[in-house]
């Protein structure tokens, strides 16, 4: 019997603010354990919390590049569990009233086709402290305790583990664009709950569900996907039945495992937190943080084809990160008239290349991009040649500065004096009788060697094409 898999994912997001939810406390990784911390985030009685205008804002501004819709009104709810990540028992998190509602994200299927992956909702609230395990003991840092956490509720929609990993591409792409979180897996910033189940082909009912807790790298949850689905067929061709559960994922087993029964909303007792009032959104200010919402990553690939003439896959790759995006744009038009394309394939193949080399992104780097642009304009106006501007983009990379003064102060123009050149080629040809024998019997890359003689004696500075017909000339009339 052919089964087919439903995927539904919950995926929780740390916003990128300074402080945390519901009080002053500093978020910053990798200090010492338990050292930000204050009575609201550790749970101390009668401490009160106080809301993160900024997170609220983040979240509304993640909703609206996913095309969700904001309710002027929503609401926080304490949802209570025992657990020793949240010492006051209880999460405060929302349940009735979400700040965003709908939307989705348009992902492409292996074939190419585009297919919309809905979102339920999104809402706010406090991420629980962080469990360490240890080899005798277990510790608590509640550092993390507090943090502005996102959770985007997705529809089950997806129908495999390849879907899942472009639905959360594309979903960790939109929210470092619009700028609400650094989306870091190896910190935690992004973790996602899985609930997958099977049914027979035909049948419309959805299976029984299975939830997958906190996976956080992708490859895990493709693993982790492919496993569990298998398993499910596994049981249900056997004549068992798949029971819902929460399970988790042993990367070293390369198998799930049961944690413990599926707690449903009743289990947590959810009610309206009395300590904090709603969130009343008025039009002026949907309207002010729309306005700082970016261009997002697919109508920025299509402009960048139409307007600076780009391939597909150039405009992908460079869109694909806003800050290397930004630095192309600004470069392609400090560059003009430079072409786009001749932009795109330094910044591509050579800046990009150094930014690799280096471990860092586009932002550490010393280079400007009006120093790519002016060197561009040099190699374009022929005041210097390919070689001197490869020679030279490393330094800008590292050091900074503007490369016109560089070459005027170092004499690195080209030399494009016919005249001056034919003397290096008579030269070359002349000392080099064997080359010359070469050419004559038919090895026509002898050429090549000659042109190259040509560039060493001028210290790389000369024209090259203006040598290759040089040397051609000279040989033909040999």
């Amino acid at each position: 019997m052919k089964y087919i898999a439903t995927i539904g994912l919950e995926t929780h997001v740390q916003l990128k603010t300074r402080t945390k939810m519901f009080c002053s406390c500093l978020l910053r990784t990798g200090d010492e354990p338990n050292t930000n911390v204050c009575p609201v985030c550790m749970g101390y009685p009668g401490a009160l919390p106080v809301m993160n205008r900024q997170a609220v804002k983040f979240t509304v501004m993640a909703g609206m590049a996913l095309g969700c819709d904001i309710p002027r009104r929503s609401a926080f709810d304490r949802k209570n569990y025992f657990y020793p990540d949240m010492a006051k028992d209880y999460q405060i998190s929302q349940n009735g009233a979400p700040l965003c509602i709908g939307g989705g994200v348009e992902i492409a299927l292996p074939d190419g086709s585009p297919k919309f992956v809905r979102i339920n909702h999104i809402h706010l609230e406090e991420d629980a402290a962080k469990i360490n395990h240890y080899a005798r003991h277990s510790g608590i840092d509640f550092n993390r305790g507090g943090t502005p956490l996102m959770e985007i509720v997705g529809e089950p929609d997806l129908s495999s583990a390849d879907e899942t990993i472009a639905y959360l591409e594309a979903l960790k792409e939109l929210l470092v664009y619009v700028g609400v979180s650094d989306c870091n897996l190896e910190e935690g910033n992004m973790r996602s709950d899985v609930n997958i189940s099977v049914r027979p082909e035909g049948q419309s009912a959805l299976g029984t569900k299975v939830e997958i807790k906190n996976m956080n790298t992708f490859k895990g949850i493709h693993a982790a996907i492919e496993y569990e689905v298998a398993r499910q067929i596994d049981l249900l061709n056997h004549g068992g039945a798949v029971v819902q559960e929460t399970r988790r994922w042993d990367g070293e087993l390369g198998e799930t495992q049961s944690m413990r029964g599926k707690e449903n909303a009743h289990d947590y007792r959810y009610f309206p937190e009395p300590d904090l009032v709603p969130v009343e959104l008025d039009e002026e200010t949907i309207a002010e943080w729309r306005a700082e919402v970016p261009e997002l990553p697919r109508a920025r690939r299509a402009r960048m084809m139409s307007e600076y003439g780009l391939p597909e896959y150039d405009a992908g790759v460079i869109a694909a990160d806003k800050a290397c995006a930004d630095f192309f744009e600004k470069a392609a038009r400090a560059a003009a008239p430079v072409p786009g394309k001749t932009v795109s394939n330094w910044f591509m193949t050579e800046v990009l290349r150094l930014v690799g080399e280096g471990g860092g992104d586009i932002s550490s780097c010393a280079l400007a991009p009006e120093a790519l642009a002016e060197l561009l304009r040099l190699l374009d106006a022929g005041t210097i040649n390919g070689p001197t501007a490869k020679e030279l983009l490393p330094e800008l990379f590292e050091k900074g500065g503007m490369p016109k003064a560089i070459v005027d102060a170092r004499g690195l123009g080209q030399v494009s004096d016919a005249s001056a050149l034919q003397s290096l080629v008579d030269a070359a040809v002349a000392a080099n009788p064997k080359s010359v024998a070469d050419f004559k019997a038919g090895k026509k890359a002898a050429a090549g060697f000659f042109v190259g003689q040509v560039m060493k004696a001028s210290k790389g500075k000369a024209d090259p094409k203006l040598v290759g017909r040089l040397v051609a000339e000279t040989l033909s009339k040999l």
